[in-house]
């Protein structure tokens, strides 16, 4: 009976040892795939600010043919040293802004490569639950918002859930993040249901969901702010350009 009971135990944990390295293996095997599957993932979300995309898209050749991908330092210089799949957002969102490396995906002109449409940004906040993350397009004078995309990883269902939604990330196109000079960011304001067609820095609300949209208020101001000395370097170029 002794040698019964052995033999099982025995038999059990080798059968959860095999098990567990099958499971593994199998884990490892995936992993490039699931690699792959995430950055296509993020050159659609990329596309998606700025494109309305078919169905059929051939997301790899069109980000490749569009997008030029480059890290900036907080001086708003590009990091020659720096390719945008060596940076961590998660892990830049953590240091303070002042410190920050962040990719830049610049969009350029289906019939000039030499000539940029939109910058999109990558943000990174907090909502209610947890992080809260996304896409912002910037049209070519770096203040005008294109489109956005946002994800979350635990917002209220219908309520703070809803800023994944066209219905709510369209409410941003054409709004503005300087006035002037200054940067200003873009609010969405508590309530829903009221009419900001006329003022270029506010987006109307979502019914129960303040903290979520304080967050994402957050965010936005937060990159917008590390992002700040690139647009302003950005944008007294074409001014000199132009005084040329």
């Amino acid at each position: 009976m002794r040698q019964s009971n052995l033999y099982i135990i025995l038999y059990t944990a080798g059968l959860t040892v095999l098990c567990g390295v099958l499971l593994a293996v199998a884990a490892e095997g995936l992993k490039p795939q699931q690699q792959a599957n995430i950055a296509l993932e993020q050159k659609r979300n990329i596309l998606t600010t700025v494109l309305t995309l078919d169905e059929n898209a051939n997301i790899t050749e069109l980000y490749e043919k569009r997008v030029k991908a480059y890290v900036v330092k907080p001086d708003g210089s590009v990091d020659e040293g720096k390719k945008v799949e060596e940076i961590s957002i998660v892990d830049e969102y953590k240091k303070p802004a002042d410190q920050r490396l962040l990719p830049i995906y610049e969009v350029v002109s289906e019939s000039d490569p030499n000539k940029a449409e939109f910058y999109v940004l990558p943000v990174y906040g907090y909502g209610l639950w947890n992080n809260i993350w996304g896409f912002v397009s910037l049209k070519s004078d770096l203040s005008t918002i294109n489109g956005v995309s946002y994800a979350h990883a635990g917002e209220t269902p219908g309520l703070g859930a809803r800023i994944t939604t066209e219905e709510i990330q369209q409410r941003y196109t054409g709004k503005k993040i300087f006035e002037g000079s200054n940067l200003v960011s873009v609010q969405m304001m508590k309530g829903e249901g009221n009419d900001y067609s006329d003022s270029p820095h506010k987006v109307d609300g979502m019914s129960g969901a303040t903290l979520t949209a304080k967050g994402i208020n957050n965010m936005l101001m937060d990159y917008f702010k590390s992002y700040e000395n690139f647009f302003k370097a950005k944008m007294n170029n074409k001014q000199a350009i132009n005084l040329k």
